[in-house]
């Protein structure tokens, strides 16, 4: 191998940098596995030949691409100085180990523009994802405006043929799409201040002929909770360049001399293995940043919230009726959801006014804490610190509190405007209020929710602050979380507006959507999978008809959905049967007796007649959940390939909550090109299987 190149390993991935003398570091490949010892030949520029009508010699592509001296690629950097240094190019490169042969430190350094750019670069063999982060440096004696700054720059091989990204809306969050690559951008941007339930901030790239299982494929995602853009370009080698960044509102990021601005994080990766490939690969750097109390995870508890059953309805005899009926079925953790604070009847009113309705809870909230405790389960409570209502004491009191613009109108979102966290005072007030009541009851969990987007987003000064609210927000969490190492947090936003890897680092689940239809679910938990782990993954039975759609449907097929992920109810459970509480209590001791392998590595897939199957564990045990969303065309049931499987002995037999099928042996050759033959069933049902390696 040459010395001017820099080769980082994973397991199944391989990243090789080329260090020219006096210029920024080049890509030359990130892909699957190379050889330890693999030789790649001449320098990139020693083997080509400059082009015709081009700037001499030719601009190669490297890690931080810069605008305006000969590379017509979108640029890693746009900035300038009053309109001057609006090009830039690097002179100066150092770059050193900090984790031999895993973690690099890229510093660059224009002299002219007078900038500093400092490249962390890290592949982790554990997961095989690429973490990657910029810092700028106004190195120079004036301001300097920045407009874009990307997190990171990616490269992409010649057969990259598609990307699959998500969009959709509140009560419909990861809707797939897929996008071809060609000679032109793709780009995704979104403004809503927050992560959005429409424009989650990664994507998966794939290689021609590649698919869920098998096939080379790329991921990318920004661990940030704003504002993001992500831009996929082809350049003229063939290949494509993959920007990920902080989307910035105009003027947002001026940097004084001296000064300087860190990028979020991306998590990159490559596998192999498809979509299934990248989505394990992430779900282990996910976990990885996630912080437990006592830093282990404890099985994830089943969970019931309070929200579709009673809403603002609070009546605390009712409620202690309520925890007794959970606790009977098997509920481990009841949380309160929103409606419990002072004159809190509807959704117009004293949001931010963190103090108990005496109205409703004469003696506090105390007597049914205690209650549900004594029970054995945890007590939650439902808390959007981030927003206020105009029809508040605290606004009263605080006008200056929230965000608005000088000379307009407030702009109200669910009759709510948004606090200015970044000023002081109003941390310090939303910490001492919420952390009086943390202190005062026995309280375990908390449901963190932010139901609006950010417009305006102007602090006291009039500019934009958007990335200030992010910031002032993760302090804020991390307060809490210091404060009461006990605690563990959901993060919910209007359902799934705020999920990234980002605030990973912060909460321990994240609620998917405010849309708990079984159906719907199942295509949205698909895409959360593709990103996340399945026990960060809020997943809960409803009510039927579904408040959400108006679909009913039946109760085991609900639960089987829910399984997927970390099990909760949103319902009355006094409204059930007997016959129905005994299967709900069926269900939870299933998934009690299952979460060891449902909280592991999972597969996705799909078979004939529209059939689609989850598979949870490892190659060698394994729950394979088989749905059927719509009625059966074929007269037979389609046989359902199990790629995961080793080529050994296995015994498959059909579990349930009221099922325990015969065993039966399979060949893991057979299982993954022949299949697993199930029976035929109407639509909406479920069929689980375990396997395991005799």
């Amino acid at each position: 191998m040459k010395t001017n190149l820099i080769a980082l390993h994973g397991c199944a991935s391989t990243v090789v940098i080329e260090c020219p003398e006096a210029s920024a570091p080049l890509w030359r490949y990130w892909g699957p596995r190379l050889a330890d010892d693999f030789v790649a030949g001449p320098d990139l520029q020693a083997a080509r030949s400059t082009p015709s009508f081009s700037v001499d010699p030719a601009v190669p592509f490297t890690l931080f691409p810069t605008f305006g001296l000969g590379w017509f690629g979108h640029s890693a950097l746009l900035a300038h100085r009053d309109g001057r240094d609006f090009a830039q190019g690097f002179t100066e490169s150092v770059i050193d180990w900090t984790d031999p042969g895993r973690a690099l430190m890229i510093k660059l350094r224009d002299p002219v523009a007078a900038i500093g750019v400092a490249l962390t670069v890290r592949l982790h063999p554990d997961s095989d994802v690429l973490t990657i982060s910029t810092t700028l440096i106004n190195q120079g004696q004036t301001v300097l405006d920045v407009q874009w700054l990307a997190a990171s720059t990616l490269p992409l091989p010649d057969d990259a043929s598609t990307v699959r990204h998500y969009s959709g809306r509140h009560n419909a969050e990861f809707a797939e799409q897929t996008d071809p690559l060609g000679r032109g951008s793709w780009r995704r941007e979104n403004r809503h201040g927050l992560t959005s339930h429409d424009c989650f901030p990664g994507a998966v790239v794939m290689a021609e002929g590649a698919g869920q299982h098998h096939g080379t494929a790329w991921g990318a995602q920004l661990a940030w909770s704003g504002n993001s853009a992500q831009q996929i370009e082809w350049l003229d080698d063939g290949r494509f360049q993959w920007q990920l960044g902080e989307w910035l509102a105009p003027g947002e990021l001026r940097l004084e001399p001296g000064e300087s601005y860190a990028s979020p994080e991306v998590l990159a990766t490559c596998s192999p293995a498809g979509l299934d490939g990248v989505a394990a690969n992430f779900h282990a750097a996910v976990r990885a940043r996630v912080s437990w109390p006592d830093r282990t995870m404890q099985p994830r508890p089943v969970l019931l919230n309070t929200w579709e059953g009673y809403y603002f309805d609070h009546d605390p005899a009712r409620l202690m009726q309520l925890a007794d009926a959970a606790a009977a079925i098997g509920v481990e953790r009841f949380v309160l959801d929103d409606g419990w604070f002072h004159r809190r009847n509807d959704d117009t009113r004293a949001l931010g006014d963190w103090r108990v309705d005496d109205t409703k809870y004469p003696d506090g909230l105390a007597p049914l804490a205690r209650h549900v405790t004594s029970l054995g389960m945890q007590f939650g409570l439902w808390f959007e610190p981030e927003m206020v209502n105009p029809d508040s004491d605290l606004l009263r009191a605080h006008p200056d509190w929230a965000m608005r613009l000088a000379g307009r109108a407030p702009v109200l979102g669910r009759n709510q405007l948004v606090l200015d966290l970044a000023r002081p005072e109003v941390s310090d007030y939303l910490f001492d209020a919420i952390g009086a009541i943390l202190r005062d009851l026995p309280i375990s969990y908390i449901k963190w929710d932010h139901n609006r987007d950010l417009a305006p987003a102007a602090g006291a000064d009039g500019r934009a602050s958007y990335h200030r609210q992010i910031e002032a927000s993760y302090a804020l969490f991390s307060r809490f979380r210091a404060a009461f190492p006990a605690l563990e947090i959901e993060s919910c936003a209007g359902g799934g507006g705020r999920i990234d890897a980002a605030i990973a680092r912060h909460v321990h689940r994240f609620w998917t959507s405010d849309c708990i239809d079984a159906l719907s679910r199942m295509q949205m938990q698909r895409g959360f999978l593709q990103f996340m782990p399945p026990e960060l993954m809020g997943a809960h039975v409803g009510a039927s008809p579904s408040h959400a759609t108006g679909r009913a449907l039946p109760l085991d097929f609900q639960a089987g959905v829910a399984c997927q992920g970390h099990l909760g109810l949103e319902f009355d459970l006094l409204s059930l049967d007997p016959a129905q509480s005994a299967t709900l209590a069926g269900w939870i001791r299933f998934y009690k007796q299952w979460r060891h392998l449902l909280h592991t590595q999972v597969w996705r897939g799909t078979a004939g007649d529209g059939l689609v199957w989850h598979a949870a564990g490892n190659a060698a045990e394994w729950l394979l959940f088989v749905f059927r969303p719509e009625p059966m065309q074929f007269r037979h049931a389609a046989p359902v390939r199990l790629p995961f499987t080793r080529p050994s002995l296995y015994t498959v037999r059909e579990v349930g909550p009221a099922i325990e099928g015969a065993t039966h042996h399979y060949d893991g050759t057979w299982l993954a090109r022949a299949g697993l033959v199930v029976q035929p069933g109407k639509a909406h049902t479920v069929q689980i299987f375990h396997g395991e390696q005799a």
